[in-house]
């Protein structure tokens, strides 16, 4: 038996080597994609890599067991037999681990060759010239949101990207103190590290002067529909344990996409045990999607929330308009988010001379709207809070209006209005066109590439049929958008691999 495995000793470190280029991909490779993707290292197993060094390990002494049989088997003077076994085994050994390190980077190709050229390049400011006449800008207008009596400060922070700052909660800080009280958060913001920051600098805070805001949320997602009463409430408490207070003024069904989803008997009952015990004051919800108007009219009609966060910006969809007074006929608050219509945080020298920045006059356009409460805007550098403040209690300008129509003709054909859904039925594969040309924004335009890349790879149909597809596409789109081009080209940004 022994004499019949030396025998075959060549082929059995072969065949080891094959199976560590397996655990190479498969093993090491995917755990370092998932670690890289950025799930929660706790969740993530340890057996593939441990798999992969065990096979590692005993490919490398199959290997050297080989070439000392080989060499043993062809007499001949030792200094000879010495360099041939050096030799042997180091090209040997060598190709095996080359092998390997290929089988393995195969699996992380995909970050190292579109999202290491995006993370090093350089990116403009909003404003790439800043005005000294902002500097200190304080909050200047509060308005009422809606049946919560809560006058909110009309620039408001959102939290999505606030970590990318050196010291986020300094920012925070300095926001609070310009006279920021309306902040958005929510438990898959950085994996809940968004409301530790915040809970970190509200534990020092007059509480009852900030409206704080959630979502049903776990650090990895939305609680799903017909989740139990338990999972929501488990939810809700550990954002106020994160959050460092005992309660939130808003909790929102988040990026709600079904009417069957925003009005979950477990999601309301949940709410009205956390309303009643002081958990949770107010409930709203928010939505950026084609369904927007389904779910926009049916939170309305339902009279069950107080407050409604829709994207909207300058040039938005009709319909909105529509929608945002309905919702202030009842009396709900309005808040809007994704307000710099695509968040353009590069390629801003167009506009360096500019009396006004665009996130300046895009923020005038969207509260030149007396029903919209105020608007969230994610602060991420120290120059935004000169920047965007000094947009607060201020009105449109002729200025402000030529400003947004030059940004208009600079993204013509490259912007797509996520709820808007005119091309969905034009594509026969039912690719979701709005969801991956927003999540190309996140990468090019926020500059969030790891997000954008995380969220395209979630998706349960991509982009990856339009690249052999014949277009039918072609012309559905109103705002003339050269759909299978833009489709392609995510496609190619945001593969993982």
């Amino acid at each position: 038996m022994r004499k019949g495995v030396m025998k075959n000793i060549g082929i059995i470190a072969l065949a080891a080597w094959a199976l560590t280029w397996v655990l190479g991909y498969a093993g090491l490779g995917n755990f370092l994609h998932v670690l890289v993707v950025g799930i929660d290292q706790s969740m993530i197993s340890l057996a593939p890599p441990i798999a992969f060094g065990l096979f590692f390990v005993t490919s490398i002494t199959l290997t050297v067991i080989w070439v000392r049989q080989k060499e043993s088997n062809a007499p001949t003077d030792e200094a000879s037999s010495g360099r041939r076994k050096f030799l042997m085994g180091s090209a040997a050994v060598s190709g095996g681990m080359v092998g390997a390190a290929v089988a393995t980077m195969g699996r992380i190709e995909g970050w190292l060759r579109v999202t290491g050229p995006a993370l090093s390049a350089e990116v403009e400011q909003t404003a790439p010239v800043v005005n000294a006449s902002w500097k200190g800008a304080r909050i200047a207008h509060k308005r009422p949101l809606g049946r919560t009596g809560f006058m909110v400060s009309d620039i408001s922070m959102g939290t999505t990207q606030f970590l990318r700052h050196s010291d986020p909660e300094g920012l925070f800080r300095e926001l609070l103190d310009r006279g920021v009280n309306y902040i958005d958060t929510s438990p898959d913001y950085a994996g809940a590290k968004s409301e530790t920051a915040l809970g970190n600098v509200l534990k020092d805070r007059n509480r009852g002067e900030l409206f704080i805001v959630t979502k049903w949320c776990t650090s990895d997602g939305h609680v799903s529909q017909g989740s139990s009463v338990e999972t929501y409430l488990t939810a809700l408490d550990d954002s106020l344990q994160r959050l460092n207070t005992d309660y939130v003024d808003l909790i929102h069904v988040h990026s709600c996409d079904s009417v069957e989803r925003l009005l979950d008997p477990n999601m309301l009952k949940a709410f009205d045990i956390a309303k009643a015990d002081g958990r949770a004051r107010f409930l709203g919800v928010t939505s950026h999607t084609p369904n927007l108007e389904e779910v926009a009219y049916a939170a309305i009609e339902s009279d069950k929330f107080d407050v409604m966060m829709l994207a909207y910006h300058h040039g938005a969809w009709p319909k909105q308009q529509d929608i945002i007074k309905k919702a202030a006929e009842k009396n709900m608050g309005i808040v809007a988010m994704k307000t710099l219509k695509g968040a353009k945080h590069k390629g801003m020298l167009e506009f360096q001379n500019e009396s006004t920045s665009y996130a300046q006059a895009a923020f005038k356009w969207v509260m030149s709207n007396p029903d919209v409460s105020c608007l969230v805007i994610s602060f991420f550098e120290t120059e935004h809070v000169d920047e965007y403040i000094h947009a607060s209690g201020k009105s449109m300008t002729t200025n402000d209006t030529a400003v947004l129509q030059k940004y208009d003709e600079m993204i013509a054909g490259t912007h797509c209005l996520a709820n808007c859904g005119d091309c969905l039925g034009s594509c026969p594969h039912a690719a979701p066109i709005n969801d991956v040309l927003r999540h190309r924004m996140y990468f090019e335009d926020y500059g969030d590439q790891k997000q954008a890349m995380q969220l395209y790879s979630a998706l349960d149909k991509n982009a990856d049929s339009c690249l052999t597809c014949t277009a039918p596409c072609t012309g559905a789109c109103p705002q003339n958008i050269n759909i299978q081009d833009r489709m392609s080209g995510a496609h190619e940004k945001l593969s993982l691999a």
